[in-house]
């Protein structure tokens, strides 16, 4: 009997191991690896590009209206297109975007326009051939996929957060976007109800990634 199609998902704050967890997954298991925070990045990227600030809820609602939203996969990931363009990382990374995103995210019309996009990433995974889909993000397991196989949520302590990111050369207001994810109406940043809740603060990332694998490698074998 084959192994079933899962589907994962990981949630948590910045820093707090999403990334590496989930392209480990990708790796092991052959999962389709999507990171929705790159989509609110390039859709904070595209209204900056438009002139368009978040307080503009209005506008920006308008201008979503007209993009369209696609799919290209390398290797075992999948990057967000927006009407054709795909962002570069350096502007997605960028401190415009950093910190603007939480304020686009927390927009309701742009997570709807998100959503069916998100979990339509499922049947992208299957048709190209993956065994599994691995999404890492702050709503999946309470609103992409809350019926997801596995839900992990990491955390861990927002100083080693920003340690994290500074090793990473990056700069980004760990707390305040904390803040702004949690607190947002629309879909906030929280554990979701049953699921595995993983304190990455005193945990190096292999030991991260082994308590995540375990329960999914167990589930693979018993197939």
């Amino acid at each position: 009997m084959p192994s079933p199609f899962l589907i994962v998902a990981i949630d948590g704050g910045a820093a707090a191991g999403k990334s590496t967890t989930a392209r480990a997954l990708s790796a092991r298991f052959h999962f389709l690896h999507v990171d929705t925070g790159s989509h609110y990045r390039a859709l904070t990227a595209e209204m900056l590009r438009l002139g368009l600030r978040a307080t503009e809820a209005a506008e920006v609602e308008r201008a979503l209206a007209g993009l369209a939203l696609g799919t290209r996969v390398e290797g075992r990931r999948a990057h967000i297109e927006v009407s054709a363009r795909l962002v570069p990382e350096t502007e997605l990374r960028g401190p415009e975007v950093n910190a603007a995103v939480s304020h686009f995210a927390a927009i309701p019309a742009l997570r709807a326009k998100l959503l069916a996009y998100q979990r339509d990433q499922a049947r992208i995974a299957r048709e190209a051939g993956f065994a599994g889909l691995v999404m890492e993000g702050r709503d999946i397991g309470t609103v992409i996929f809350p019926d997801a196989d596995f839900r992990f949520f990491l955390h861990a302590d927002p100083e080693e957060r920003a340690r994290r990111r500074a090793a990473e050369g990056q700069q980004d207001s760990i707390q305040e976007r904390d803040r702004l994810d949690s607190s947002r109406k629309t879909a906030p940043l929280l554990c979701p109800p049953g699921a595995t809740d993983i304190d990455s603060t005193f945990l190096s990332l292999d030991e991260v990634v082994e308590r995540v694998s375990a329960p999914i490698a167990g589930r693979i074998d018993a197939a």
